[in-house]
């Protein structure tokens, strides 16, 4: 008896051992900033993992991990996965994982980063969408914050509890955790890791009209024409795939677009930029010249045997780019040289997950071969699936430098990666015409913004089915602070530009979009701080007072900047930030019902324009500047001013002015202009509209030189 007792008590040291050994990090898991760490599992696979495209640069040791680290992944193998447990604690609200459904808050919930064509959301009941982010976002009831980014492109299962949980088939990664103070910081330790985006043309700022399709181009002109007409702001024309010959990228439909640079200048001259769409499904055609060159070139991803991949798309059956290959992304980039030349402003890069069609996976097969190439090695596609969409834009981003290389590029993406806000924006995809995807859209851009990617939004209507005009109206309402703002149906669905359900929603969307022009000078402002700091353009209300632990699931309400909160009226008992927010109206109309309430921050100061047609007629010649003083009586804001495209702001050719208000007396404020950065000359005119009760109080137009400001009863 006692021979068997040693016998198991031998066994049970050996498991107790080997689950140790197995669950802890190696000994290169160490310091690599300043509140920030790396775990390395033990069977760490640098040739499966490494180079990591979601970081900026390696991470290197700067000391050994700090004693009382309080977020340690631990690393086991569980029926064949590797899995990472990664203990978090109590009452930690957690957020992130990108491009998700469903509520802010994702204690409870499970997310797959595995890119995936998903319309309407419909399938794995949207656990996964176009995007992948393996990043979490945790707010301790302190407001002290911490991220977990998990670097690896392959697919991973992410469950949020108290203790949670990464599982993957693919090789165990290595996991960063950031420490910070609270969220903010959390999030621009993120960018300073993965990357903050650069600064886009002032145009993509505006609103954006789209539809899949606008054709024949007489179409495209009289819609520019009637945003012209009904004096209602747009910058931008998208024409989606019924533009292309036969749906083969790099081509125009003869009949419907036979003269695209004709087009285009014809919208230039009316003050719209022009997005065309381009897909990575290239047509199996020996006659399409593009097809023969991605053939001689070898440029195709090929299957499991060495031979050149098809699949259906919109063409029919495709061949498709193997972007790992640093010759096959040269080459892609060279297709847009007579592409760009016909006047294109932007470029839409879609079905880039890459979707194909007629297959339960909605993608190629996961043991497709990708060649790799410099930096890259070679691997299946289940290693490079959640890359493909990064590594595609990034060589149209490159594109569009080199053959315009006087103005900033403007791509936008449906698939990407964490980091991926380097080469592009995004939108959420293909949503639905349902109140459901109106109220989830909020949500839905707050946690892509707290995973790195900003420059994001929804489409404005919904896409899928045909938008009701009641619901139009309240999306176009809200939608326009979206930082990417966009109006996009799907082919056969009802109409839903501004003007499609009658006079009164057009008066809607109207006031609408003239607010979003009108707070152009914030929002730019917030752009430029995005590509510093990294932080989110739109905001989370928690982001107002990180200790106030009632606003954590807030998702109705949220923040442009942390000095405006913008409250939809569908919004049933919004938890807001306590203090003396104002509200107050942009301009002083009937009230429609649709419009938001807004309110600004006590102690800020917030620059706004007049009401203009496009942002070709946007200057800083004029600034209103919007004051709710703190009880001190002061109040502080900041305006950026540069070309608002060209590269002239990265040789110093830019102005950031700090605004500080104060108070003299009940009916004067006196202002101070700081030039803080840059060396652009700049001379404007002021007012100052003084937010109490409700209302707004205006002094009249004074230079800069002016201090005092006498306020008009």
């Amino acid at each position: 008896m006692k021979k068997h007792s040693s016998l198991l008590l031998a066994v049970a040291a050996f498991v107790t051992a080997f689950f140790l050994h197995a669950c802890r990090a190696d000994d290169r898991s160490h310091a690599c900033g300043a509140g920030i760490a790396v775990f390395y599992p033990a069977t760490f696979d640098s040739v499966g993992l490494l180079p990591s495209l979601a970081l900026v640069a390696e991470p290197s040791r700067t000391g050994t991990l700090p004693r009382g680290w309080k977020v340690k992944p631990l690393f086991s193998v569980e029926q064949g996965k590797n899995v990472i447990t990664i203990p978090v604690g109590k009452d930690v609200d957690l957020y992130g994982t990108g491009e998700v459904v469903g509520a802010l808050r994702r204690n409870g919930t499970s997310t797959t980063t595995w890119n995936l064509d998903n319309y309407v959301y419909a399938l794995n009941e949207g656990k996964n969408l176009y995007q992948s982010h393996p990043w979490i976002l945790g707010v301790r009831p302190d407001g002290s914050s911490f991220g977990i980014l998990v670097d690896s492109p392959w697919r991973l299962e992410i469950t949020l509890s108290d203790t949670t949980l990464v599982t993957t088939e693919g090789p165990a990664p290595r996991v960063l955790v950031i420490e910070r103070d609270d969220p903010a910081s959390v999030v621009k330790a993120l960018g300073e890791l993965t990357g903050k985006i650069e600064m886009p043309p002032l145009w993509a700022l505006g609103f954006q009209q789209s539809r899949w399709s606008y054709f024949p181009d007489a179409r495209v002109k009289e819609i520019a024409d009637e945003f012209r007409k009904r004096n209602i702001p747009c910058d931008v024309i998208w024409m989606d795939i019924d533009y292309m010959d036969g749906f083969r990228v790099f081509t125009f439909d003869p009949a419907r677009f036979p003269e695209p640079a004709a087009l285009n200048d014809y919208l230039h001259e009316s003050d719209f930029k022009a997005v065309y769409m381009i897909d990575p499904g290239i047509k199996k055609d020996s006659l399409y010249d593009v097809y023969r060159q991605g053939t001689d070139g070898d440029h195709w991803v090929k299957d499991k045997d060495g031979r050149e991949f098809n699949g259906p798309v919109w063409p029919g059956a495709c061949a498709f780019p193997d972007f790992t290959r640093p010759e096959t992304r040269e080459w892609w980039t060279g297709l847009y040289e007579d592409f760009l030349s016909t006047g294109i402003d932007g470029v839409w890069n879609d079905m880039n997950e890459p979707a194909v069609f007629r297959v339960e996976s909605h993608t190629m097969p996961e043991d497709n071969l990708h060649r790799g190439g410099g930096v890259l090695p070679p691997g299946p596609h289940a290693r490079y699936h959640n890359l493909y969409g990064m590594l595609m834009v990034k060589a149209t981003r490159e594109a569009l430098m080199k053959y315009r290389p006087g103005k900033r590029p403007f791509v936008l993406s449906r698939a990407n990666y964490i980091g991926g806000q380097r080469y592009a924006a995004t939108w959420s995809g293909d949503n639905a015409s349902r109140w459901e995807h109106l109220r989830m859209s909020i949500p839905m851009t707050l946690n892509l913004g707290l995973s790195g990617q900003p420059f994001n939004g929804a489409d404005i209507g919904g896409f899928g089915g045909s938008a009701r005009r009641d619901l139009l109206a309240h999306w176009m309402a809200v939608g326009v602070y979206y930082p990417f703002a966009r109006n996009h149906s799907v082919q056969n669905s009802a109409d839903q530009e501004p003007w499609a359900f009658g006079e009164e929603i057009e008066n809607v969307s109207r006031r609408a979009i003239n607010r979003r022009y009108m707070l152009l000078p914030y929002l730019y402002t917030l752009f430029r701080e995005a590509s510093v700091t990294g932080l989110p353009v739109a905001r989370p209300l928690f982001f107002a007072d990180t200790r106030d632990t009632s606003l954590r699931r807030e998702e109705q309400a949220f923040l442009l900047g942390q000095d405006l909160v913008i409250v939809p009226r569908w919004a049933k008992a919004p938890r807001l930030p306590r203090g003396a927010w104002e509200n107050f109206r942009l301009e002083e109309d009937e009230d429609d019902g649709y419009q938001p309430l807004l309110a600004i921050r006590p102690g800020a100061v917030i620059p706004v324009n007049k009401v203009i047609q496009s942002t070709v007629e946007y200057t800083t010649d004029s600034i209103t500047l919007l004051v709710n003083p703190a009880d001190d009586g002061t109040a502080t804001g900041l305006l950026y001013d540069d070309d608002g495209d060209g590269y002239g702001y990265k040789n110093g050719d830019f102005a950031l002015h700090r605004f500080t208000v104060s108070r003299r007396g009940d009916n004067a404020l006196e202002l101070d202009v700081e030039r803080v950065e840059g060396t652009r000359d700049t001379r404007r005119q002021y007012r100052i509209g003084y937010v109490n009760g409700g209302k707004i109080r205006y002094s009249a137009w004074a230079d800069d030189t002016t201090r005092v400001f006498p306020l008009v009863r």
